[in-house]
């Protein structure tokens, strides 16, 4: 009994895993799929909606947290930031040389902010200067992010919560692919299938991460010391191009940790090797640039960190693929000795 047992071993793996279909029926599951997917993306993107200014603050964490950065190739700035208002209303940012306005000590604080309130005098009204705590938007003394058209604001909405919207649905839309695609798959294919699926979204969310907490900051840091080097003012930023930026960027990232997952299949399926990814090597690394460039936005610094972890990322393929060869041929010098 278990001679049958072992002659049909692979044809129970090289069997199907569903029903045969006929060509309307897959058309019809395929309507089903999308259908199901778009209504997911939908209720992902009004629930972005309504979350719009935890999604703005989400997004603004990266430039907070890239004014307290410091690079070392530049000067540390310690001169005194002045934040004048009118009531509520910010007028100006002036960095002072001292820390004197006028005859007025402004003391060793980095940010300063005075207000003009209106003073009765006897019978005259005047304007008058009191200091204030300072908001912790002013003190970051960046850059600040503004809508200049009565439009903007809702398509930056709009643009958030459709790239949100995506992102919430994505395990959903993955889940309705899987119950399309997976019939149709032969067992030992639906085990690399699943094994690729979740090793290839957890790369997904390991590259955006690392876009968001480690990359965003030091190059918004870097797009304003350019500017600055330039003779050219940053105070003030589209609010849009900012957001537009940051999800392009967290995407093409997220996207770019893919490589090792195409690489690796094409190995299993044996279209690749050890010894020709070893030879593709130079060429990947012209291949990585050009995919930094299009992945990302058009800024030299965060396209040289995007080429350098496609880089990164290929060369653990490299190693990956060398070690599973090195497996197999344990297990044919082992299964030769057995034979012997």
């Amino acid at each position: 009994m278990a001679e049958p047992s072992e002659e049909h071993q692979p044809e129970d793996e090289d069997g199907e895993g569903g029903a045969v279909k006929s060509f309307l029926e897959h058309l019809e599951d395929l309507r089903w799929t999308i259908i199901k997917s778009t209504a997911a993306t939908l209720v992902g993107m009004m629930v972005c909606l309504f979350a719009a200014k935890d999604l703005a603050a989400i997004l603004r964490w990266p430039l907070k947290r890239a004014e307290n950065r410091h690079l070392y190739f530049m000067p540390e700035d310690t001169n005194t930031v002045l934040h004048l208002r009118l009531g509520s209303t910010p007028l100006q940012s002036i960095q002072l040389d001292t820390n004197l306005f006028g005859s007025l000590n402004l003391g060793t604080n980095r940010h300063v902010t005075l207000r003009l309130e209106p003073v009765q005098i006897g019978s005259n009204t005047l304007l008058a200067l009191h200091q204030v705590p300072t908001d912790a938007d002013e003190a970051t003394g960046g850059p600040k992010l503004y809508y200049m058209g009565p439009a903007d604001s809702f398509m930056s909405i709009l643009h958030m919560a459709f790239f949100g919207g995506l992102f919430l649905a994505s395990p959903f839309v993955m889940y309705f692919v899987g119950q399309f695609v997976m019939p149709a798959l032969k067992i030992v294919e639906k085990k690399y299938f699943l094994r690729a699926f979740w090793f290839g979204l957890g790369l997904f969310l390991i590259g955006v991460s690392f876009a968001y907490f480690i990359v965003m900051p030091p190059a918004i840091k870097f797009a304003e010391l350019t500017s600055n080097l330039m003779g050219i003012s940053s105070d003030i930023w589209k609010a849009e191009d900012f957001f537009s930026f940051e999800i392009k960027f967290m995407l093409g990232m997220g996207l770019g940790f893919e490589l090792p997952v195409v690489l690796l299949a094409l190995v299993k399926i044996g279209l690749l090797d050890y010894a020709k990814l070893t030879a593709m090597r130079r060429y990947m690394i012209v291949g990585n640039l050009i995919l930094g460039a299009l992945l990302t936005t058009p800024e030299p610094f965060t396209q040289i960190i995007m080429a350098a972890a496609l880089q990164f990322l290929y060369e653990t393929a490299v190693w990956i693929a060398w070690y599973w060869e090195r497996q197999e041929k344990k297990r044919e010098a082992q299964q030769g000795a057995i034979d012997v």
